[in-house]
């Protein structure tokens, strides 16, 4: 078998079980862009302004959905209605982290009905499989997708070693509803213990802290290129948000979109060389 690393996102997306993923995957590959931005803005207009501009040269949008102050029920049909336009799927980051039956009112009910709308979430592996299992009570029957917090690009993070490894087996064990990881490598031979070999098994790994012209900020995110994280460790999806967009909220169209498109073709760019093919 060749490892899923060294194939096409075409060929991956045969293969996926899970809608969501396999969704996902066409996507990249239709779009011809690995790149998610992270749009993590407080009012209403700033939001939709910028996933508009960024909408074409995505393949998914990343929302915060509950930092937005101004928010209606209302956003979410036109997030919809965004996200049909420029053919992008949605990921919420809303990082669950409680016991099963909790989770699953946070996925399905409250103000924002996430699991309606959003084709991806993810979620803390902290309280153990039960959060996988309320997550997936409401995720799977809707074709839904959950990614688990594996690693994270901030200095100092936790998520590191036997907390890492957990995730996986935890992941493995419900291939069927988790996706992929929140990750800054492949996860392939992680979580295996002695004498157990690779597992036939494709789990998408999208990567934040992406970052062409800043190493980091002043709040402990650190940040690789496009060609470190997809070359070097194998990620799927590069997500971006500040380097793309600013710091005004993206008032300035044309560098929000010049920015977008720059992104997106390194990301490609890298996807293409670690696969082997060309134009």
């Amino acid at each position: 078998m060749v490892a899923v690393a060294k194939q096409t996102y075409a060929q991956r997306a045969t293969r996926h079980p899970n809608p969501a993923a396999k969704a996902l995957l066409e996507t990249i590959e239709r779009k011809r862009t690995n790149l998610s931005v992270s749009v993590d803005v407080t009012k209403r207009e700033d939001f939709f302004r910028i996933v508009d501009i960024v909408g074409p040269y995505v393949c998914l949008v990343k929302t915060h959905i509950d930092i937005i102050e101004d928010f209606d029920p209302s956003a979410i049909e036109r997030l919809k209605a965004l996200s049909e336009k420029h053919d992008f799927l949605i990921f919420e980051d809303r990082k669950f982290a409680d016991i099963g039956n909790t989770v699953a009112l946070q996925y399905s009910a409250g103000v924002h009905k996430i699991a309606s709308w959003s084709h991806s979430t993810n979620a803390h592996p902290v309280p153990g499989p039960s959060i996988i299992s309320g997550l997936k009570a409401v995720g799977l029957p809707l074709g839904r997708g959950l990614l688990l917090l594996a690693e994270m690009s901030t200095k100092g993070s936790l998520a590191t070693g036997s907390y890492t490894e957990e995730a996986v087996r935890m992941a493995r064990a419900n291939r069927d509803f988790v996706i992929g990881f929140i990750a800054q490598q492949r996860m392939d031979s992680v979580g295996l213990r002695e004498g157990e070999s690779s597992p036939d098994e494709d789990f998408l790994i999208l990567t934040p802290g992406v970052g062409l012209d800043t190493r980091g900020d002043s709040m402990g995110q650190q940040y690789r290129t496009p060609r470190e994280v997809v070359i070097e460790s194998n990620c799927d999806v590069i997500i971006v948000g500040r380097g793309v967009y600013g710091n005004d909220n993206g008032t300035n169209a044309e560098a929000v979109r010049a920015q977008a498109e720059r992104y997106r073709a390194e990301g490609w760019k890298a996807y293409q060389e670690r696969v082997g093919i060309s134009d």
